[in-house]
């Protein structure tokens, strides 16, 4: 009896390798228990909402309890909460006139993907995608039958611009950005992201229908450390789409809640908006969470405490240098993405997993050879586990030298 179809069935087959280290630091923590092993798996903000947020969850309660206080609201979110959004995003984005109706809010960044995939690709279609690059991205694009084109990026993790441009065809249908990055943590440069725009630009001057945009999903923008900016993507081409969410940058990402927006200068923006609140509406998402709207609207200038972020990032650092790991300094986000010892990441990963140390191979990330290591995890941990990734390291590398 087959139950499911066979595109579920494939795609389980190939589980995020993140799940599959979840589901093993599950295991080593029923065996050793919680505080035996140092889990570097997972992208879980652990840091606490901004100290706001229990004001305005206070003011949110009183209003909850009126008549459809928490009732449905328009697919594409509150109206005065999607205003509070555009004045935000106008700001951070250097956008002269960004309106609330440029807007959509989303269930998470991950929502409002699905809902601009829904609304955009037809089966054949392409994505082309930077990697490393997350690895739910493929899922996103696939279920409406369009699928990824993987450009790898250069050795610092910078886009390959000539390999982007070469990538692109007649079925391409979006170049895909994530800066700051995960798994890497790199920032891409300005005058990369100028030269991506520049790309898109150029290739839908000489389409007759059906243009390409540059989709650029920012959900660690605010986490940029020693001085490094984000550039602005939605100014760069009147093609460009903003993503992101508030999970990291206010530790709500229980709430998912999140925003996709587009440049007014898009031609057909008008119809696009109302594809993606039908898309939003009919995957079964409605509307985003109604408390999770007003929390993140009260909250939209605040962000968690980043210096703890950027602490955590510096003693990583040290652990991984002290081992002789080499990896990229990131620039961003929370996340690092060193070269496995031996150059084998699942060789890599295990041996630290026999360390009772968790860490995600980075060929799940479309990049082997590396590992992901998340920051969001206590100083404490990251101390605790520096002998575990010595100890894997040189493992790693005698097992290479046989």
């Amino acid at each position: 009896m087959q139950t499911i179809t066979d595109e579920i069935r494939k795609s389980m087959a190939g589980s995020s390798w993140i799940r599959k280290m979840f589901e093993k630091g599950l295991e080593l923590k029923a065996k050793f228990g919680n505080d035996a092993v140092c889990d570097f798996s997972l992208g879980n903000p652990d840091v606490p909402p901004p100290a706001a947020a229990r004001a305005a969850l206070e003011r949110i309660a009183q209003e909850a309890v009126k008549p459809l206080g928490l009732g449905y609201c328009p697919n594409a979110g509150i109206p005065a909460v999607r205003d509070v959004f555009a004045r935000h995003l106008a700001k951070q984005q250097g956008m002269e006139r960004l309106a609330a109706k440029d807007v959509v809010c989303s269930v998470g960044a991950a929502g409002a993907l699905v809902a601009f995939f829904r609304a955009t690709v037809e089966p054949g279609d392409e994505i082309v995608v930077i990697a490393p690059y997350f690895v739910e991205y493929g899922s996103y694009c696939g279920h409406f039958g369009g699928r990824l084109v993987v450009v790898q990026a250069k050795e610092n993790f910078e886009p390959d611009v000539e390999a982007i441009r070469a990538a692109i065809g007649p079925k391409t249908r979006a170049v895909l950005v994530n800066s700051p990055n995960n798994p890497t943590g790199a920032i891409y440069s300005a005058e990369t992201m100028r030269a991506i725009a520049a790309i898109v630009e150029g290739k839908n001057a000489r389409r007759d229908s059906r243009p390409m945009f540059l989709v650029s999903d920012e959900p660690y923008r605010a986490f940029a450390y020693d001085g490094a900016e984000v550039p602005a993507v939605l100014p760069l081409t009147k093609w460009a789409v903003v993503l992101g969410s508030f999970s990291k940058t206010l530790s709500l990402a229980g709430e998912r809640i999140g925003y996709i927006a587009f440049n007014p200068a898009m031609p057909g923006e008008d119809e696009l908006v109302a594809a993606v609140t039908l898309t939003t509406r009919t995957l079964g998402f409605v509307n985003a969470p109604v408390i999770g709207q007003r929390l993140a609207a009260a909250l939209v200038e605040e962000t968690v405490d980043l210096g703890v972020y950027d602490r955590r990032r510096k003693l990583m650092a040290q652990v991984l240098a002290d081992a002789g790991i080499e990896f990229e300094m990131p620039k961003g986000a929370f996340y690092f993405f060193p070269k496995a010892p031996g150059g084998d990441d699942l060789a890599f990963t295990e041996a630290l997993a026999d360390e009772l140390v968790l860490a995600v191979p980075g060929r799940g990330f479309g990049r082997a050879g590396h590992v992901r290591l998340s920051c969001s995890v206590e100083e404490s941990i990251i101390e605790r586990a520096a002998g575990g990734f010595a100890r894997a390291a040189a493992k790693a590398r005698e097992r290479t030298a046989k």
